[in-house]
C-alpha cells in the first residue's frame, strides 16, 4: 500500500473526521480555511483517489457526494503491514516498534492481542 500524497492525505482526513459523504466544494472550502487550493485541483485529486478505489462517489444533482471506502484505521493498519513486509526479521522490527511506544499504546496493544487470543475483534 502506497502512503496517500499530501492533498489525498488533506482530503481523505476530513471526509474520515467528517463521518459523512461531502462534496469536492466542501473540501476546497475547508481547506481554503487555512490554504488557498483551486477547486480543480482538489477535484482531480478526488477523481484519482475514486479511480484508485479510496473513495466512492455518489450523484447528488450536478455534483459528486465522495465518502471514503476504507477507515483511517484500515489505511494505518495497511502502511504497518507494508512496513513489516520490508523486513527480513520481522520479530526485530516489532520489537524495535514496541520499544518506542507509549504506555498507553502498549496497552491498547495488549489488549487487541488479547481480543484476538479469544477469538474476537479488537
Amino acid at each position: 500500500m502506497r502512503r496517500l500524497g499530501e492533498l489525498e492525505s488533506e482530503i481523505m482526513d476530513r471526509l474520515w473526521e467528517w463521518g459523512r459523504p461531502a462534496t469536492v466544494r466542501a473540501v476546497v472550502d475547508d481547506i481554503n480555511r487555512t490554504r488557498p487550493v483551486a477547486y480543480t485541483t482538489v477535484m482531480t485529486v478526488a477523481d484519482i483517489l475514486y479511480r484508485k478505489g479510496w473513495l466512492r462517489r455518489e450523484k447528488s444533482g450536478r455534483a459528486w457526494l465522495y465518502e471514503p471506502v476504507r477507515s483511517r484505521e484500515e489505511y494505518t493498519a495497511g502502511l504497518m503491514q507494508d512496513a513489516l513486509g520490508n523486513t527480513q526479521d520481522r520479530r526485530a522490527a516489532l520489537l524495535r516498534f514496541v520499544e518506542h511506544m507509549s504506555r498507553e499504546d502498549i496497552e491498547a496493544l495488549d489488549a487487541a492481542l488479547r481480543s484476538i487470543g479469544r477469538g474476537g475483534r479488537p
